[in-house]
């Protein structure tokens, strides 16, 4: 088991930032390395509230550890503080044992003035998931909701982010 640590800095507010954590079509927009694509089957996000979503290998390349080309993950929501926390529990569908395992995934926000720094911990990362391709993944899902939350603050009528 392995675990990762990333921060994120946003010139957005932590409500913008907390809606684009926990907003299904938010979710579908950023929560994906480069090179996949996403499918949200179910997604409640509140404190119990399950979720399940695959994500599947574009192209020629990539194994997946579900089927021969998508990684499913089900899990549940742990803890849910507005514009504060977000705490996820998940666990890959899998057969293989080095990707078994329930992992958590917790994002915290903490805004000073006008930024907000996102923290972000991937616990009990399975010992089949190399850390250095796990850390790249998330970058790259860091960087695209970061730009998702940029175009949030350049046009929040179109994107809704933080309006409900």
């Amino acid at each position: 088991m392995s675990a990762l640590k990333l921060t994120q800095h946003f010139d957005a507010p932590a409500s913008v930032i907390y809606r684009a954590l926990i907003d299904p079509d938010a979710v579908s927009a950023w929560m994906f390395p480069d090179g996949m694509s996403i499918e949200i089957h179910h997604f409640e996000p509140k404190v119990g509230g399950r979720f399940r979503i695959s994500l599947t290998y574009e192209g020629d390349f990539g194994v997946g550890k579900s089927s021969a080309r998508t990684d499913t993950y089900h899990g549940h929501f742990v803890d849910l503080v507005p514009n504060q926390r977000v705490v996820q529990a998940l666990e890959f569908e899998t057969d293989d044992p080095s990707m078994q395992g329930e992992m958590n995934i917790t994002f915290a926000l903490s805004e000073t003035g006008s930024s907000t720094v996102l923290s972000a911990w991937h616990e009990n990362v399975p010992s089949g998931i190399s850390p250095a391709d796990n850390e790249t993944g998330w970058r790259m899902s860091l960087g695209r909701l970061k730009r998702l939350v940029e175009q949030a603050q350049a046009a929040p009528d179109q994107l809704h982010l933080g309006k409900r």
